[in-house]
This record gives structure tokens, sequence and C-alpha cells, in this order.
């Protein structure tokens, strides 16, 4: 079967890669749509570290072609949106309703699939940049068959991220003020999530000043040209003169993370979204956080997925969550070198990869 996979050195599309079956408590997926998120190509430069050889693609939607023993939420035939956490519904994180947390999810990459006898990791517990993957029954949830499969892809990673930061971490209420740094796949997410939640200023700042139209139909009220002012922060500070509820760092950059800290009004918290190398280390004034501001890490945008993903595909059939507009463009699987140089460019905010029906 078809797939894109990353030895160490290069990634590239193969057409001879095998899955095994799904055991107990495991779901197999004919894979139609899968988008190309950033952290695929984290792993590909190295930013992430990960064990090879891997079959990358971790934001996925597909039919279910089998199901293991005990599964009984799903059956073949069923429309699906693949999350990628795998965790184990059993350990105290996952009893208090925090799945992100699970131990047994993080740093454990199985090895379903072969390639001429050898063994490849699938990635993020998913690897959707295949024609076929197995995933644990708690990351397919069951979607309307309504709903287009290349932009329900996209709800299990960039919108559960996104708009999860927002209504699960954050917490924005009605009214706040809200800056979103990195206008990208994830940046998108995060303007539409405080959209949904009532923000009343929502300030989009990128230095790509091609993306103002899209960060604007995804609900900012304002956008700041980083590229085109002296001064980000002053710029942002213009509009909003004591700084903002909200933060949101969506690029992962360690200047732009201190931008986000320094953009905080009183009891303001920063959430950072965006992955810098592993060794990277943010810099702050200490003194500028004793006003009850905060620094938050968010993993996968603190979501529950069997609950969110509903919600998410609920919320886009009212008109209220943008899917559609996400997709800037489709490439067959094989054209994977050229999504993924359109993605590095910045030329799309959501490349997806289609496989046949």
């Amino acid at each position: 079967m078809k797939g894109v996979i990353f030895d160490g050195e290069q990634a590239r599309y193969v057409d001879d890669l095998e899955v095994r079956d799904p055991g107990p408590g495991e779901v197999l997926v004919g894979i139609r749509a899968a988008g190309l998120c950033h952290s695929d190509l984290s792993v590909i430069d190295g930013t992430i570290p990960f064990p090879v050889p891997v079959v990358l693609g971790h934001e996925g939607a597909g039919v279910v072609e089998a199901v293991g023993a005990g599964v009984s939420h799903v059956a073949p035939g069923d429309h699906v949106a693949l999350s990628t956490l795998a965790n184990c519904g059993t350990c105290a994180e996952c009893d208090r309703g925090r799945p992100t947390m699970c131990r047994k999810a993080i740093g454990m990459p199985g090895t379903p699939f072969r390639r001429g006898g050898a063994e490849l990791y699938n990635f993020a517990s998913n690897s959707a940049f295949a024609e076929r993957t197995v995933v644990k029954a708690v990351q397919a949830v069951k979607i309307p068959k309504d709903i287009p499969l290349t932009s329900a892809a996209l709800i299990g990673c960039g919108v559960l991220t996104g708009v999860g930061a927002v209504l699960n971490r954050a917490r924005v209420d009605r009214g706040d003020l809200v800056v979103v740094i990195g206008a990208g796949g994830i940046g998108l997410n995060v303007l539409q999530g405080a959209r949904i939640a009532g923000a009343s200023v929502i300030v989009a700042v990128d230095a790509n000043p091609d993306k103002e139209a899209s960060a604007r139909q995804f609900g900012a009220t304002h956008f700041v040209d980083a590229s085109a002012v002296p001064d980000a922060v002053k710029a942002v500070r213009e509009i909003l003169p004591t700084g903002a509820d909200h933060t949101f760092e969506c690029v992962g950059s360690t200047r732009l993370i201190r931008q986000a800290i320094d953009l905080l009004d009183r009891r303001g918290q920063a959430v950072l979204l965006g992955v810098p190398p592993a060794t990277a280390e943010a810099s702050f004034l200490v003194s500028a956080m004793y006003l009850d501001k905060s620094i938050l890490g968010c993993r996968y945008g603190s979501a529950r997925p069997q609950r969110d993903i509903a919600l998410y595909a609920r919320l886009y059939r009212e008109g209220r969550l943008l899917l559609d507009e996400l997709v800037t463009a489709t490439y067959g699987v094989a054209d994977f070198a050229k999504a993924a140089e359109d993605a590095h460019r910045g030329r799309v905010a959501r490349a997806v990869l289609v496989f046949g029906s």
C-alpha cells in the first residue's frame, strides 16, 4: 500500500507498505485524507526527535475497515476522524478527564507497519500518511458522513490543538482581549476558537501580509504585519494599550515567546503552542510576572478527543466552525514532496494529502 516514510535522512513516497490486522481494542482505518502538519515537518528537520524508520502523518480521517475484539463504538463503514491520543483510559489522569496527561500515551511508538521485512514505527500513534493504519479504539471518533473527509481530517490535530487551547486550556471568556502570534494552521484555529468563545478583540500577528485575509476570515478583528513595523509589540500595544488577557504563541520561536509574555496585561496568560527545538530555552523578566501573570504549556489543546471531535463536528455542521476554509490545497500522496515544499514556504494554511476512495 501507499504511504510516506522518513528513514532518518529523507522523507519519501513508497508503495510497498504493509500494516498488520487490528488486535483487541484496535481499529483498522482506510485513510482518505490527511493534513500535513508542521509537526510532520519537524520530524523531518529534526526539531522533534523520533525513532526511524517511521510512517509519517497524524492528522487523518477515513473509513473503518475492521475492528478488533471489544470494539463496539465504531463498525466497518463508519467515517471517523483520528486523534493522536492513544491514552489508556484507566490511569488517574484519564480518570480525572485529562487524557493528554496519560503517561502511557506519550513516547511509546508501536511498529504496526512492515516494508521489505523490516518494521516501521507509527508516528503519534497514528501514521495517517498511509492508505491504511491501525489505531487504538479510543483514537477513532465517529463523525457524520456528510462532513467531507478532507475537512474532517483537520479536526484531529490542528483544530483540537488550536480551538482546544482557547476553550480548554486558556478558557477565554466573553469580552476577553486576545493576541495570536502566527496565523498558520494552528494560529487560524486559535483565532476561530477565540471568536467562538466571544473574545471582543482578537489581534493576529504574522510576518506574512498575505495571511491577513484568512486571519480576519477566521476571527481576527485586527492584523499586525510584523514585517512592516520595527516593533511588533509596540504595534500591538497601540491596539491594546494595557495588554492582552491571553496571548498564544503558535510559531515555536523563543523570541516570539518573549513577545507573547511582554504583551500580557495584569492576570494575563501566555499559552505556548509552537514547537521550538527540544533544547531551546526562553527568557523573560521575572519582575514582569508578579501581577498574577502566567505562562501555560498546552499539549494537544488539553483535549478529550471523543468529546471534543464530536463537538467540533457539530459546530462545523452549524456553520460556527470553519473547516473547508482551512484546506488550501489537496495533493495526491505521491506528491508529498510538493505539499511539503508549499507548507514549508507558507503557501498554504493546510495542505491535505488524499488517497483513493
